[in-house]
């Protein structure tokens, strides 16, 4: 179950109130990609992924070595919002109407919304979205056009958190998609005492195509055993 809360004092959705939402642990929705209207979120099970649990299937780690997409970051954040507002085949409606677009765009361009992308042949076809704030990164949305693309696009996420120095991935709600990674649901008590600390920490998103520690955290990702300890 979730729990609607009344808005912060201030009718327009903005970066700013969204950083004191974040930090706060509630986060803004809508109803459809059509509607006007804002309500403000905070579930009573909230989704983690746990970092030093994060689960990489055999298949996908053959997939990600394969090197089927062209990994970017910070490229594209219009197109990836955008894509994750459409409808898709496993979601008719979406929750991204054109205040939230306006609002995490603005986030973006002030360096606390990014965007993981993959790219084939110059096209987008898959990628993610989220909010990092301290040492706390909140997963919005993702989308795939194509097979295992969004999946790609969070083990690569993943790895540029760890190696960031994130210590808390808030997906806010757990999907059977995400449980295949080792996402999990904590009580809303828990997450605040997580976030209270995450927000202490000095991390950072990690933007660059490449790196030799960015390597050597994705190879920690796709080594065997797929659970990977710090």
């Amino acid at each position: 179950m979730t729990k609607p809360r009344p808005p912060p004092q201030s009718r327009q959705l903005t970066a700013e109130l969204l950083l004191r939402a974040y930090a706060t642990g509630i986060f803004p929705m809508s109803e459809s990609r059509d509607d006007p209207n804002i309500f403000w979120v905070e579930p009573e099970a909230r989704g983690i992924l746990p970092l030093d649990r994060f689960h990489v299937s055999r298949s996908l780690r053959k997939t990600f070595r394969g090197k089927p997409f062209d990994l970017r970051c910070d490229t594209a954040f219009g197109d990836v919002i955008g894509a994750c507002r459409e409808s898709a085949k496993n979601r008719r409606e979406t929750w991204i109407n054109d205040e939230i677009i306006g609002a995490y765009t603005e986030l973006h361009k002030l360096g606390f919304a990014h965007s993981v992308e993959c790219w084939r042949e110059d096209r987008l076809v898959g990628g993610l979205y989220g909010v990092s704030l301290a040492g706390v990164f909140c997963g919005e949305s993702m989308f795939s056009h194509v097979t295992d693309a969004s999946k790609v696009a969070l083990v690569d996420l993943v790895a540029r958190l760890k190696y960031g120095g994130f210590v808390l991935l808030d997906v806010q709600f757990v999907t059977e998609h995400l449980k295949r990674f080792g996402a999990v649901e904590i009580p809303a008590s828990e997450y605040l005492e997580r976030l209270s600390q995450a927000l202490t920490v000095q991390a950072g998103f990690y933007s660059a195509p490449e790196s030799p520690g960015l390597e050597f955290e994705l190879e920690k990702l796709l080594a065997w055993p797929s659970t990977n300890k710090q």
